[in-house]
Formats: structure tokens, sequence, C-alpha cells
């Protein structure tokens, strides 16, 4: 099933992943993954990370992981970090599946009111992103990492917010790589610290 989901989202890009995707050309030349990794820092005032998180809230709001994979670290970029026997494999049945469930898990929250609520800010304290050097967690390749950034949505005139448990960077631009948890607590989807208000970041070192 999940298979099937990304083949159609592969064979036939939407209009919101083609804009991200030009977003990106205009920022920093080809797509991400056709080009390796480098030191640049990412940061959260851009179209592209815009586009990102527009395409993450929509996913949320429709229970859509299609939706939200343009918000999510590239296969390609995936397999050229990983220094493992099967980073595609890991791509698609770790990271994917589990990106599925805490998108489910997130919309859950939302309840009845999903489709009206309102995307208002992700925050995502500069202080916290952190360089994860080449041969840590089983990397080939380095990159920038952010932990527990802020989803800031209203609901009915009220603000509420969850989390974003890791976000990486690829070639400058942020991308989510756990959604709801780095570490599970169990087999179901998980979502990040839910609260009334903006919440509160806390820092991390994950990687």
């Amino acid at each position: 099933m999940l298979s099937s989901v990304i083949g159609g989202f592969l064979a036939g890009l939407g209009s919101a992943t083609a804009a991200l995707l030009g977003a990106i050309a205009a920022v920093g030349g080809p797509a991400p993954v056709t080009l390796p990794q480098t030191p640049a820092r990412p940061s959260s005032n851009t179209r592209v990370f815009v586009f990102e998180m527009d395409a993450l809230w929509r996913a949320v709001q429709l229970d859509s992981v299609q939706d939200g994979l343009p918000a999510f670290f590239p296969e390609g970029a995936y397999a050229q970090i990983k220094a493992i026997a099967d980073p595609r494999g890991d791509w698609l049945d770790r990271l994917v599946g589990e990106f599925r469930l805490d998108i489910a898990a997130a919309h859950a929250l939302l309840g009845a009111s999903a489709r009206r609520d309102r995307l208002v800010r992700v925050e995502v304290p500069p202080e916290f992103a952190h360089w994860i050097p080449p041969e840590v967690c089983y990397n080939s390749a380095g990159y920038w990492e952010t932990p527990n950034s802020r989803i800031v949505y209203s609901q009915n005139g009220q603000l509420r917010s969850f989390g974003i448990a890791s976000m990486i960077s690829w070639r400058g631009v942020w991308y989510v790589v756990h959604l709801g948890a780095i570490l599970r607590s169990d087999a179901g989807g998980e979502v990040d610290a839910p609260a009334v208000g903006p919440g509160t970041p806390v820092p991390s070192s994950t990687c």
C-alpha cells in the first residue's frame, strides 16, 4: 500500500510539488539530490521552507502522506548520506512508514475541524541547529540537524501547537525526517508534545 502511494506520487508530481521544486531551483540550482551534500546552514526564512511547511500542514489536514512528501527528506539524499546496507529500503519502509503513521496521529489530534484549522507559523529556534559530522549515526556525509521545532496553528480561534521531532539538512534546505518521535514508544503514530498555545521548544542532542 505504501509503495503504491509513493509510486503514484513519483509518477505524477502535483502542482504543489512542482512549485516546491521550482522554488528550490530558484535558490540553489537543480533538485538537491542530483548534487552532493554541502555544509550550508539552512534557514526557515525562505520560500522553500514555506512551501515545505504548507505541504506538511496540508498532509496533516487531509491525513495524506503523499501531500507531505515535499517536506520530507528526499530518498536520493538519504541514499547518499546513510552508510547502511539498504538506505532506500530503510527510507521507504521505516522513515516514510513512520511519517505516514505520525501524520495520521496529528490528523486525529486536529479532529473534526482539521480542514478548517489554519497554520499560523512554524517556529525553528536557530540556536538548536547543530552539525552532525560524517561517521556519526551511521552516516557517510554530514548534515545540520534541529530538534523540536513547533507547528503553531489556530483551531476555532485558539492557538495550539505540536512539535516536529527532527529536521535535517540537504544542501542548505531543512527537511522533516522524524515528525512525531525519533525513538518510538510503540508501533503506532505519535504526536510530539501537543499543547494549547505555542508550546516551548526544547533543545536536545539528537542526530
